[in-house]
């Protein structure tokens, strides 16, 4: 059975960087939308800032069910699949660790990216594209042991960086 991936380092990482950029980007209208919502933390983020069209996706029915009891939209949909529209912020907390062969198969769809830890993400750039606004940005967490991510034609900016455990973290903005 699925777990819900509850909020640790990287969702922490993410939430701080967050409350710095969102008032930058905040218009009256700024639509946002959370790719793998989990356990809602980046979602209740986004509404004490003051966003009031938020919109998520998760492909896991019981992180779905968890976002919506704390009031937000939320479908299941593998990355864009069953999403419309354009937003004006884009944020993903990927699963972006290499297989690991050891861990256990409920967590694998929250931690891992694929085979070098970058497939789901380098899916998810290519698809994002075509659902962000014309000055919209993404904010996107990866880290140093995701190998082979294809950042395409965007416009990168890294945000933070933090040391932890035996990895590094990174938190890009990204833009067309």
């Amino acid at each position: 059975m699925l777990e819900i991936y509850n909020a640790a380092e990287d969702s922490f990482l993410l939430s701080e960087v967050l409350k710095e950029e969102i008032p930058k980007l905040l218009t009256k209208n700024l639509t946002l939308l959370e790719i793998g919502a989990g356990s809602g933390i980046q979602l209740e983020t986004a509404r004490n800032l003051g966003i009031k069209n938020i919109f998520s996706c998760d492909i896991n029915s019981l992180a779905i069910k968890h976002c919506k009891k704390l009031g937000f939209n939320c479908i299941k949909s593998d990355l864009f699949e069953n999403i419309k529209g354009k937003f004006d912020l884009i944020i993903f907390n990927p699963p972006y660790l290499p297989e690991d062969k050891k861990e256990p198969e409920n967590s694998k769809v929250s931690t891992t990216g694929g085979k070098i830890g970058s497939e789901i993400i380098n899916r998810f750039l290519e698809q994002a594209k075509f659902h962000l606004n014309k000055n919209g940005k993404i904010i996107l967490l990866i880290s140093s042991l995701t190998k082979g991510v294809k950042f395409n034609n965007y416009k990168k900016k890294l945000l933070k960086k933090k040391k932890i455990f035996y990895e590094e973290l990174y938190i890009w903005k990204l833009s067309n």
